[in-house]
């Protein structure tokens, strides 16, 4: 069972999860978009709200999210093997050395982190070397976070880190990252919606350029994000 009920405790939790701040070192990487910058497919505004607007339909709505979701009842329900099972198949959903990197490296810091708080489960329920949206779900879990709540916190902090990548790497000004959040506050709505309605056979990202964009990334010749 959860550590703490649905309660102001749990939103402070979540907003914890979700922290910039939280030291797993999300800021290091850019899924790509620092190459797409390079590449000249996102170059504005407009082109930045395009592209994530993309990634969320395609990648998280199909992905992350419902795969929240599932982990998130497998904890729920202590099932060993849902866990694995899942975590797999998201780490085989990385189609570049960078993405999967990204994933187990923050898993980790995010494991180390929970380890020194007292908040890891037993040894046998989670996956020796768990990725980081398996290490996010059981937390949410264990705070008491609602399951619609976790996967919001997910997207956001998700467009929250994508924003800074912009704001470092584009000539893009903090207010005009706000009015990318205005304008995709309802999609990221909309996604969680529709992941939450999603059979198993309707998973996967669909996001080529994403992947080749992130393939193209450790060969570019300046580079501020990790590859």
């Amino acid at each position: 069972m959860p550590t703490e009920q649905p309660s102001d405790l749990a939103l402070l939790g979540l907003m914890q999860l979700v922290s910039p701040a939280l030291p797993i070192g999300a800021f290091a990487f850019s899924q790509g978009l620092e190459s797409a910058f390079e590449l000249g497919w996102v170059s504005d505004e407009q082109s930045l709200s395009e592209w994530l607007s993309g990634v969320l339909e395609d990648g998280l709505t199909r992905c992350e999210l419902p795969l929240i979701a599932r982990l998130y009842t497998a904890f729920e329900q202590q099932d060993s093997s849902a866990i694995a099972l899942w975590d797999e198949w998201l780490a085989a959903t990385r189609e570049t050395a960078e993405l999967a990197t990204e994933d187990s490296r923050l898993g980790a810091s995010l494991k180390r982190l929970q380890g020194s708080l007292n908040l890891l489960p037993h040894e046998t329920l989670l996956p020796v070397q768990a990725g980081y949206v398996t290490l996010f779900s059981y937390a949410a879990h264990m705070r008491g976070v609602s399951k619609r709540q976790a996967l919001l916190g997910f997207g956001w902090a998700w467009l929250e880190n994508q924003l800074a990548v912009a704001c470092k790497a584009l000539p893009l000004g903090h207010t005009a990252a706000q009015r990318v959040i205005e304008q995709l506050r309802g999609e990221l709505v909309a996604a969680v919606d529709q992941a939450l309605l999603l059979d198993d056979d309707d998973l996967g990202p669909v996001l080529p350029g994403v992947a080749l964009a992130s393939a193209l990334h450790e060969t570019q010749y300046s580079r501020l994000f990790r590859s």
